[in-house]
């Protein structure tokens, strides 16, 4: 493996431009929606990149029927190159608003809390990470909304990459496919993909935290709904005739482990049952809840807990009927990953090249290449800049952001390198 060619500068004024751009565009997915995308913001953000990649010299770009955004940029060395996908997504998170958003640029951070326009701040000791990150540049939110970071950071580094390497052709890369994907926070991010559209050897996506962090595992993951159908009937006369679902809901919950098996009690390898909703009336509610653990066969562990206390909420509640549905939703990166492990390999050596830490880590949660992987594109995870997401006090930094387009670069070289890959 030959030693890395030194590249041009990124322009971080450009990439920094972008990023404001996009994150001021409403991109909040909608779980309650069965549309796709789920948000007409999506699209927007799609049509505005679409526009954008048009200007972009010998780089093919469509917006398809679903608002995916496919861009295809050719090789710029003969030898068999595979082709590599690069991957983001426009969708930000429903956990926290995300429209309005009103960007602050924090530039030469000296260190300490960050003070945000609203008045609340980003603390030292809740993001370690700012101990890192003196001298950088960085981006939050006025604290009322996301920042949308994740993943407008990754949306941005994907724009300004595809911008680069055409202003660079003697920059060596094999062919270059950019999707930009929606729906992903809410799981439904490969609902329209046709990896055979794709047509990549391997794809990466960059929407890590960081820097420097190579993402090889997930959590499997599947979600469970609990129908809970009651007997609804005027408080008055209710007398030995109502049956609360209401209430029924509320006691399967309580039912559940608390000490051990939630997101609030574990960490690491550790899975969780995690209820997320409960909706409905005295007649019917439903209990929404999501199942994690990197283990796959331990989600069927948890689906089981689920039935039991389902079972014995409506043993207690005489006239209820229970119903629990699972349903898969993506499986751990890592089972995929093992069929080409050079996708990890050269992202290793690509960081090694820049003189630059690496380190494996694992996610708790999973990505649009948790699921391409399944389906048969090998795509681990890449940082970017993104840091406190789906929270108000969300912060992205430039320098990590750059960073990654950086790695990108090197990145793809050496998969021009990989002909016989």
């Amino acid at each position: 493996m030959s030693a890395s060619c030194k590249a041009p500068p990124i322009p971080r004024d450009r990439l920094l431009e972008r990023f404001l751009q996009y994150v001021r565009v409403d991109t909040t997915a909608n779980p309650d929606s069965d549309g796709y995308p789920s948000s007409p913001g999506q699209r927007v953000l799609g049509e505005i990149l679409t526009e954008q990649l048009e200007q972009i010299p010998g780089l093919a770009v469509t917006q398809d029927a679903n608002g995916l955004v496919w861009g295809s940029l050719s090789a710029t060395v003969a030898s068999a190159a595979p082709p590599i996908a690069l991957i983001a997504h426009l969708d930000t998170s429903p956990e926290s608003p995300g429209d309005g958003v009103e960007p602050q640029v924090i530039v030469d951070y000296q260190g300490g809390d960050l003070t945000l326009p609203s008045g609340g701040k980003i603390q030292v000791a809740q993001a370690p990470e700012l101990n890192e990150l003196i001298g950088t540049t960085l981006i939050t939110s006025d604290g009322t909304t996301l920042l949308g970071g994740d993943d407008k950071a990754g949306v941005a580094i994907l724009m300004e990459l595809a911008t680069y390497l055409a202003e660079h052709p003697e920059i060596p890369h094999g062919p270059v496919r950019f999707l930009f994907t929606c729906d992903e926070e809410i799981g439904r991010g490969t609902e329209k993909i046709d990896p055979g559209k794709l047509d990549a050897r391997a794809g990466y996506t960059l929407d890590g935290s960081g820097a420097g962090c190579l993402d090889v595992e997930t959590f499997s993951a599947d979600a469970a709904t609990v129908t809970l159908t009651g007997i609804n009937i005027h408080p008055a006369i209710a007398q030995g005739r109502m049956v609360n679902a209401v209430r029924a809901a509320s006691d399967l919950v309580a039912r559940l482990p608390r000490a051990a098996q939630t997101p609030e009690t574990t960490s690491g390898r550790e899975g969780f049952i995690h209820p997320m909703a409960i909706r409905g009336g005295v007649g019917s509610a439903t209990v929404e809840m999501i199942l994690r653990s990197f283990d796959t066969d331990e989600l069927s562990v948890f689906a089981e807990q689920i039935r039991r206390v389902a079972g014995e909420v409506a043993a207690d509640t005489p006239g209820l009927q229970v119903d629990v549905q699972i349903r898969a939703q993506y499986r751990n990166l890592a089972e995929g990953l093992r069929e080409l492990p050079a996708v990890v390999d050269l992202a290793e050596q690509a960081f090694r090249n820049l003189q630059r830490d690496c380190r494996r880590a694992i996610v708790r949660g999973g990505t649009d290449g948790s699921q391409l992987t399944a389906l048969g594109l090998p795509t681990p995870n890449l940082s970017c800049g993104q840091h406190n997401i789906h929270a108000l006090n969300e912060f992205a930094c430039l320098d990590e952001m750059v960073a990654a387009a950086e790695h990108a670069v090197e990145l793809l070289r050496l998969w021009a390198e990989a002909d016989r890959l």
